[in-house]
């Protein structure tokens, strides 16, 4: 993962919740993450990653996520076993079978 994509993660699991994360970064980390990112109906995105599904709707008049849509989209991680603790684990496990 690279470093901005682990920094967003950390920024979506932050409090208070930032209010300067963008649909296109979300969106881009999702992909990252293995996640199918479809659309749906209208603005409405369906999400399915790590077996979960879930549909976010995107922001309509700007292009940063409110805080209630940043909430959904930690919530569809943490049920699809990601956070910035375990995704950090498992890259060090990771390096660790590289050595």
């Amino acid at each position: 993962m690279s470093s901005k994509h682990l920094n967003l993660l950390r920024a979506l699991f932050q409090n208070p919740v930032s209010a300067n994360i963008h649909w296109r970064e979300i969106e881009s980390l999702l992909t990252h993450l293995g996640a199918r990112v479809e659309a749906a109906h209208g603005a409405r995105f369906r999400i399915v990653l790590n077996g979960v599904e879930g549909f976010l709707h995107h922001p309509h008049h700007s292009n940063a996520c409110p805080p209630p849509f940043i909430k959904q989209v930690r919530e569809l991680l943490t049920h699809a076993g990601i956070s910035p603790s375990a995704y950090e684990e498992r890259q060090q496990a990771e390096r660790g079978k590289d050595s």
